[in-house]
């Protein structure tokens, strides 16, 4: 903290400005459903302990991830075990109904508005060996994205929360896409000891996966199309394909990314996709 505090600079994070960690609540966890692990943990784990990402597979001794943390953060993590590294996640400062980079998954945890202290923020993305950094009472990065023309799946503000991330302890709410209700996704959740609430969900249809081909390529876009479930392809319909083990996990990731790019709700920063005339909403608490 103290490394990244004295490379930051700018006015404070306003306060109910929260930071969010995106990602696929239907996907597997050392073998497990995800939120059946995170039920029987309590804790959001880093890659360094889970191995898996919906990003890069680099945390490990001397791959991309333990370089880039090495560089951030002064080695301060260099022979740190994995459970005592940093949670991945962004700052929502657009307060978008999705979280703050749908990139990395469809639904997300909504943090504390305490979190904001023991986190350290850059932009871009770590990956890019950025060289602008903030902390909450430091915050030059959102003037930085939003002068930015990156693509909106990459225009994110990257947090780092250290300390670990405790479910009953850090969370306010866990996100999830519509398209999860009534089924077992929403069943897992509930187990959880954080409230459930929910976004419109993300919709794209056949055609437009092709219109946007060019986004990922034609293949992803006849991929999104195989799988299609009348017409449309939703987080869910993902979800399943990646669960039958017949598909290639990056290639499904590629679909994902044009699906988050165009087929996201209303009250998003980059809405490019009618919605089926859905009505946009802020997360509340379900019933």
């Amino acid at each position: 903290m103290s490394h990244v505090a004295a490379a930051s600079q700018g006015p404070p994070v306003e306060p109910d400005v929260r930071i969010t960690l995106n990602f696929h609540p239907d996907r597997l966890a050392r073998g497990l459903p995800l939120l059946e692990a995170l039920a029987r943990d309590g804790v959001y784990h880093s890659q360094f302990v889970t191995g898996t990402s919906n990003g890069g597979l680099t945390a490990h001794p001397g791959g991309d991830r333990w370089r880039w943390e090495s560089r951030i953060f002064g080695g301060a993590y260099d022979d740190a075990d994995a459970h005592e590294r940093p949670v991945y996640g962004a700052l929502n400062f657009r307060r978008q109904v999705v979280g703050a980079a749908p990139r990395f998954g469809s639904s997300y945890f909504r943090l504390t508005g305490a979190s904001l202290a023991r986190a350290t923020f850059c932009y871009p993305d770590s990956a890019a060996e950025p060289v602008n950094f903030g902390v909450a009472a430091g915050m030059s990065l959102i003037a930085l994205a939003e002068a930015d023309e990156r693509d909106a799946l990459d225009d994110y503000i990257e947090a780092q929360v250290h300390g670990g991330v405790d479910l009953t302890r850090d969370v306010e709410a866990l996100v999830l896409d519509a398209s999860y209700r009534n089924t077992p996704v929403e069943a897992a959740a509930r187990l959880l000891p954080v409230p459930v609430e929910w976004h419109p969900g993300h919709r794209i249809t056949v055609a437009a996966l092709h219109r946007h081909a060019d986004y990922r390529g034609q293949e992803y876009a006849d991929l999104g199309a195989s799988i299609a479930e009348d017409g449309l392809v939703d987080p869910r319909v993902i979800g399943d394909a990646a669960r039958t083990g017949r598909y290639e996990l990056q290639h499904l990731k590629m679909v994902w990314h044009t699906l988050a790019r165009f087929g996201a709700p209303r009250g998003t920063a980059h809405p490019e996709e009618a919605t089926g005339g859905r009505t946009p909403v802020v997360s509340t608490p379900s019933a």
